[in-house]
């Protein structure tokens, strides 16, 4: 735009050399030509934005002040920014995709007071968003489904600290009768009709944990197994989805952590792979189980 704007000054000196009142009319037609034209911004409306220089005030423009006026008005004092209300509930300290200690304790003590019907997880999923909107209603609060600091505020109020077993249960659900080829050696004893993963040694039980299976489309393999690779950080290279604590016992079927499972729970449904939903005990697995491992998968 300034190489356009200086050609037209350069014709419009070049035409004021010309003799007689012609060369005066043209100088004033290309003047007015000069004033009219140029770059104009067009909102989305489809109305001419103003100018592109606002006149200069002796204060910037505050962030919410109105667009400049036209050249022709004086320049408007600069309106002070709103100071923001705070949340009446305070600041937001949970929310979906939160992992850790604090919400396996927020999942713990809404299941105290029967608001959170499954084995605390430590994952803030879609349970625990309905779990908190639940106990949010109850208690006249906002049903953001955020823990914020009234919410858990409010909770502590009304629970005491979770146990040991409350923040870590065996499992949700009753632990299958072992079989038989799970009751020598190191297995991972997985039972279909009760859902549960037993880690055993030698015929003792060392941990327990709720699984998930493949649909009928996509069924888990039964039999006998064996680990024969490990990844802690397994991205899954056909559906492109994370597979953390990966144990590979058949092909491309593992046992691994799944926060879908953790936020949906027995919604939803696996490709073929076992999955858990408690992300410190599959650690914890993970830990200990060994390349060679026998895998043992029934009903």
């Amino acid at each position: 735009m300034t190489h356009r704007t200086g050609h037209g000054a350069g014709t419009i000196g070049r035409t004021a050399r010309r003799p007689g009142g012609a060369a005066v009319a043209a100088v004033a037609l290309v003047a007015l030509t000069v004033t009219t034209a140029g770059c104009k911004a067009q909102p989305a409306n489809g109305s001419p934005a103003a100018t592109s220089s606002p006149p200069r005030t002796s204060a910037p423009a505050s962030d919410d002040a109105k667009p400049a006026e036209t050249a022709s008005k004086p320049a408007a004092s600069p309106t002070p920014s709103a100071t923001p209300k705070p949340d009446p509930q305070g600041k937001t300290l949970m929310a979906t995709g939160s992992q850790g200690k604090q919400v396996r304790e927020l999942q713990a003590r809404l299941r105290q007071i029967g608001h959170f019907d499954r084995t605390p997880t430590g994952y803030y999923g879609t349970l625990t968003v309905a779990a908190v909107q639940s106990f949010q209603g109850k208690r006249g609060l906002s049903r953001t489904g955020r823990t914020d600091t009234l919410t858990w505020q409010k909770l502590l109020g009304m629970t005491r600290k979770p146990t040991a077993a409350e923040l870590n249960p065996p499992a949700s659900r009753p632990v299958a009768e072992p079989d038989k080829r799970c009751l020598t050696g190191r297995v991972l004893c997985i039972s279909k009709n009760s859902r549960t993963l037993s880690w055993m040694i030698d015929g003792h039980v060392v941990s327990t944990m709720d699984v998930r299976f493949g649909s009928q489309y996509t069924p888990t393999r039964e039999g006998t197994f064996s680990i024969y690779w490990k990844s802690r950080h397994h991205v899954s290279t056909i559906y492109h989805t994370a597979m953390p604590y990966a144990m590979f016992f058949s092909g491309g079927q593992a046992v691994h952590y799944s926060a879908d499972f953790a936020a949906r729970g027995y919604s939803g449904a696996s490709h073929g792979c076992v999955n858990v939903r408690d992300e410190g005990k599959i650690a914890a697995l993970f830990d200990q189980v060994r390349t060679g491992d026998k895998v043992v998968i029934y009903w």
